[in-house]
């Protein structure tokens, strides 16, 4: 398999009709959409990348009906024979070249909506709970199996007291299981439970949909730097005040009409987003 081929058709559908009918709007199950799939991180690959300060990684296990959550790096994990556990690390993407040239396969999506590529490893029983995500995402199974069950409850209230933030009382109203080279695209909103069926690890190629408030410090922080506004404020000539508490009309006018001159265009947001989502 090309590894750098960008997807054409997703399963029975074209990637036309795929983004035209179900990008944004509802879940879809895609049967084979890797016909023979080599998973480019393996096992052995993804323990020895935990063990590097820069991954980003997580180890959620459920033993003895109590979950926990740790972060890495990690020298030692559970064995693989222990059940309910699973480990999670982001930006697989920018630690090895192979996984790279997967997420390549996805660009018929604009590059400033793409996250990263997450492997999820869980041995049987093994998962994070149910939980939605902000985000669009496909589920690409790697290796072994994973039960996936949705739900279209509107109440997302996080359950109290959890280290991930699952979703209190869950309520599936669909369920697959997922083979090797099939995917599910999941929306952002949906709440969703997946739980591996003996060993699993399963690949979740992410893409950002930030809210408008996530967005506004960097955008003005950036622009800030960008406009670099000359000048002072001054106040020669001004009169002796007998309310000293109180904030002067003048000094609020001059410093308002200074600022509003320098509102940001088109193109500083531009400017902005090209920096903001080539950070990584």
């Amino acid at each position: 398999m090309n590894q750098s081929a960008i997807l054409r058709r997703l399963g029975p559908i074209s990637v036309r009709q795929f983004m035209r009918e179900y990008w944004q709007r509802k879940p879809l199950l895609i049967r084979a959409a890797f016909p023979g799939f080599v998973p480019p991180i393996d096992r052995a690959r993804l323990f020895e990348l935990v063990r590097d300060p820069q991954a980003e990684s997580r180890l959620l296990t459920a033993f003895d009906r109590r979950q926990t959550l740790q972060h890495g790096p990690f020298l030692r994990l559970p064995p693989p024979t222990r059940k309910r556990w699973t480990l999670l690390v982001q930006g697989v993407d920018l630690l090895d070249n192979a996984a790279r040239g997967l997420l390549s396969r996805f660009r018929f999506v604009p590059d400033a909506r793409l996250d990263d590529l997450m492997v999820s490893f869980a041995t049987d029983g093994g998962g994070v709970g149910p939980h939605v995500d902000s985000y669009d995402v496909f589920l690409l199974q790697a290796c072994g199996r994973r039960r996936w069950r949705l739900s279209r409850q509107r109440n997302l209230r996080a359950k109290p007291g959890s280290p991930i933030k699952v979703v209190e009382g869950f309520r599936a109203s669909s369920e697959w299981v997922l083979d090797p080279g099939d995917m599910l695209y999941l929306p952002p909103g949906i709440a969703h439970e997946g739980t591996a069926i003996g060993e699993c690890m399963t690949y979740s190629i992410g893409f950002r949909a930030p809210s408008y408030q996530q967005l506004l410090e960097p955008w003005f922080a950036d622009y800030a730097e960008q406009a670099g506004p000359r000048g002072r404020y001054a106040d020669r000539g001004a009169a002796a005040t007998t309310r000293a508490a109180a904030l002067p009309r003048k000094m609020t006018r001059q410093i308002h009409n200074e600022l509003v001159r320098r509102i940001p265009g088109r193109s500083d947001t531009e400017r902005f987003l090209l920096r903001h989502f080539s950070e990584p």
